[in-house]
C-alpha cells in the first residue's frame, strides 16, 4: 500500500497537471430546498437513533449527510465559481493530501469548490466538503501555499471540530432518544431538530469561527499533512505572511481565525522537525497554467 501510495503521490507533487485524472465535485446544492429532496435525507437519517445507540457516535455516513447540509446553505449564502480546471486543480491538490493522511478514505471522499467572492475565508463541514474562496487562492504565491489552506481544512474535518459544537446539541438528545418509528411519525419535528444542529455549526464555522485551540491544532495537523504529501509546510508560514498583509480586520478570514501573527509564532514552534525535499520547482509551472 505504502509504494502505492508514494506513487501517486509523486505523480501529482512533481508531474504536469495533464498526467492526472480530475476528482468529480459531488453536488451539494438544493439539500434543504426541495420537499422530496430533505424527505429523502429524514429518511437516510431515520436509523440514525439506532446507529447512535450502538455506537454512541456519529456513523461516516451520518457524519457526512449532517456536513452536506451545512455546505448546501454555505453554497446558498455565495455563489459556486465555475471553473472547472481551477476546481479541478484544487481538488488534485486535496486528494494528494488525504492520501497519505490519517483518514484517506470517509464516506463519498473529500470535495473543494471555490466560492465566488473576494472575501478572504475558507470552510470545511464535517464529511469533506471544503470551500474556497476566490480571494483566499489570490492570497496564495505559490501551490505549496495554496495547499497549506487545503491542509488546514483537511485537519478541521478529520479532527471533526465542527462536529463538536452538536455533540450535546438537542439534535444529539432527539437522535437517542426517539425510535426509529417515533422519527417516521415525527418527520417534520425531527428536520426542524436537523435545521437547528446545521445551524449550530454554521454558527461556529461561518460566522464566529472555531475556537483558537482548534485552529492552532488544525495548523499542527496541516503541517503534517504537507509534509507526508511532499510539500513544503514552509507553505503555511508563506500564506499567513501572505494574509497578515492582506487581512481584513473583522470580516471573512479575519473574523472566523486568529490573528495570523498569533498563528505564525505558533507554527513556529513545531515547524523545523519537518524535514521534506524542496520540489517547488515541479510545481511552478502548473500553478501559474492553473489560473490562466
Amino acid at each position: 500500500m505504502k509504494k502505492y501510495t508514494l506513487l501517486l503521490t509523486v505523480l501529482f507533487v512533481c508531474l504536469p497537471a495533464k498526467h492526472l485524472v480530475p476528482l468529480n465535485w459531488g453536488d451539494v446544492a438544493g439539500v434543504l430546498g426541495a420537499d422530496r429532496e430533505t424527505a429523502a435525507k429524514i429518511g437516510r437519517l431515520g436509523t440514525l437513533a439506532e446507529s447512535l445507540k450502538a455506537a454512541d457516535n456519529l456513523t461516516p455516513e451520518n457524519e457526512y449527510y449532517i456536513g452536506r447540509a451545512v455546505a448546501a446553505d454555505i453554497a446558498g449564502r455565495y455563489t459556486i465559481y465555475q471553473n472547472r480546471a481551477l476546481q479541478n486543480y484544487l481538488n488534485k491538490i486535496c486528494s494528494t493530501i488525504v492520501i497519505n493522511s490519517p483518514r484517506p478514505d470517509i464516506y463519498k471522499g473529500y470535495h473543494v469548490a471555490i466560492l465566488d467572492t473576494n472575501e478572504i475565508n475558507a470552510f470545511a463541514t464535517p464529511g469533506g466538503h471544503i470551500f474556497v474562496t476566490r480571494g483566499l487562492i489570490a492570497c496564495a504565491s505559490g501551490e505549496d501555499a495554496l495547499a497549506s489552506v487545503i491542509a488546514h481544512e483537511i485537519a478541521h474535518i478529520q479532527l471533526r471540530h465542527a462536529l463538536s459544537s452538536i455533540r450535546n446539541s438537542r439534535y444529539m438528545d432527539a437522535a437517542l432518544n426517539y425510535s426509529k418509528e417515533e422519527l417516521g411519525r415525527s418527520a417534520g419535528e425531527f428536520a426542524a431538530i436537523l435545521g437547528d444542529s446545521v445551524n449550530e455549526i454554521i454558527t461556529t464555522m461561518v460566522l464566529d469561527g472555531f475556537s483558537q485551540s482548534q485552529e492552532f491544532d488544525a495548523d499542527a495537523a496541516a503541517l503534517s499533512l504537507l509534509a507526508s504529501a511532499g510539500y513544503q509546510p514552509q507553505g503555511i508560514l508563506e500564506m499567513l505572511q501572505s494574509l497578515e498583509q492582506k487581512q481584513e480586520g473583522g470580516k471573512g478570514f479575519g473574523k472566523t481565525h486568529p490573528a495570523p501573527a498569533a498563528r505564525i509564532t505558533n507554527v513556529n514552534k513545531s515547524i523545523r522537525k519537518y524535514k521534506v525535499n524542496d520540489t517547488r520547482s515541479y510545481r511552478t509551472s502548473r500553478f501559474s497554467t492553473a489560473f490562466r
